[in-house]
């Protein structure tokens, strides 16, 4: 190949010698190189030289064929495409499958590292209602629900957190968050023990800490697979950004109440506390505050009616979980508490 620069020199390129450098896409120019480290090169921005080079060179194979660069930007785009698929698999249904093999597997003294991380962020000692006659209270009611369910290796812990929202949540490990806007709702120590009983079982079947796992960082899903127990406390913020705005699936959510109210009626505790109180919360679906739990959770009437199936029919006698002063104390467990200082913005 004769290459002649605007300077008036001439240079003879054996076609041996040539490489093709660049030019395998559409759009793309054409670069040519002769030699070593230092090697000579041109630049051809006429897409037609490439498909004359190959009429003329002894051996076309050593040059892209233009007429494939189209097809294999077709190509390209397939194979970003399939890239794209892929990936959403894998978070659809893959990360999901893992978190599933995983929750069932890891040890429970994995789990409660993870639920003490998890609870150390969202109730920080500065908002913990910590008066000791109201917390004697939720944990006799604590002891006679975890007395009444099948044997676990958990142990509940309770806590009341100073903050006005409707809500409660289970962490992994046996750890149960109670917000003081509960508290201030439920009108019966009785409504207040099904919340407790429906969080409880979140933590026996090992919802919370299935999908702690599946939604937090693949760092704790690796973690969780290798039983890894410095993973909980390295994730210990992130899983707790996650379960403050985690939903559980309507099968969690349904098995969670379904034994639940079993577990109520096993303690002998009345089954229209818990069925009354959401119907309390769904005529105030309105509020905001109490929108932050009914929002986790299917819909309040279909929750209603089947709480009523599983207990119609239950014979008593069934017994107050706590004394008038019992329930008094636990209502103003956040009394010595100070309201913490609002958040900016």
């Amino acid at each position: 190949m004769e290459v002649t620069t605007s300077a008036g020199w001439t240079r003879i390129w054996p076609y041996r010698e040539i490489r093709q450098t660049q030019g395998f896409y559409e759009g793309e120019d054409v670069r040519l190189e002769r030699g070593g480290e230092l090697a000579e090169a041109i630049v051809v921005t006429d897409a037609a030289f490439l498909g004359s080079l190959r009429e003329a060179a002894p051996d076309a194979r050593r040059f892209h064929d233009p007429a494939v660069r189209s097809r294999r930007g077709r190509l390209t785009a397939l194979a970003g495409v399939a890239v794209l698929g892929l990936t959403a698999a894998l978070y659809f249904w893959g990360v999901p499958l893992l978190a599933a093999l995983a929750a069932p597997r890891v040890p429970v003294s994995w789990e409660e590292v993870l639920g003490q991380a998890v609870t150390d962020q969202l109730a920080p000692p500065n908002l913990v209602c910590a008066d000791p006659r109201g917390q004697r209270a939720l944990d006799a009611i604590v002891a006679r629900l975890a007395a009444a369910a099948p044997p676990s290796p958990y142990s509940f812990r309770a806590r009341v957190v100073n903050v006005p929202d409707v809500n409660a949540l289970a962490a992994p490990g046996g750890y149960i968050l109670v917000f003081r806007g509960l508290i201030e709702r439920a009108r019966t120590p009785e409504e207040l023990a099904g919340v407790l009983a429906h969080e409880m079982e979140h933590v026996l079947h090992r919802h919370t800490t299935r999908a702690v796992i599946q939604h937090a960082s693949t760092g704790l899903l690796l973690a969780a697979l290798t039983g890894d127990m410095t993973g909980p406390l390295a994730y210990g913020l992130e899983s707790a950004r996650v379960l403050g705005q985690l939903q559980y699936s309507r099968h969690a959510e349904t098995e969670a109440d379904q034994d639940g109210m079993k577990l109520l009626l096993a303690a002998r505790v009345a089954p229209d506390g818990m069925i009354g109180f959401f119907e309390d919360l769904s005529r105030g679906e309105h509020e905001r505050r109490v929108l932050r739990y009914l929002s986790s959770h299917p819909s309040t009437s279909d929750r209603i009616t089947a709480l009523r199936g599983l207990a119609a029919g239950i014979p008593g006698p069934f017994t107050p979980v706590l004394s008038e002063e019992q329930w008094r104390e636990l209502k103003a467990i956040c009394d010595m508490t100070a309201d913490p200082k609002p958040q900016p913005g």
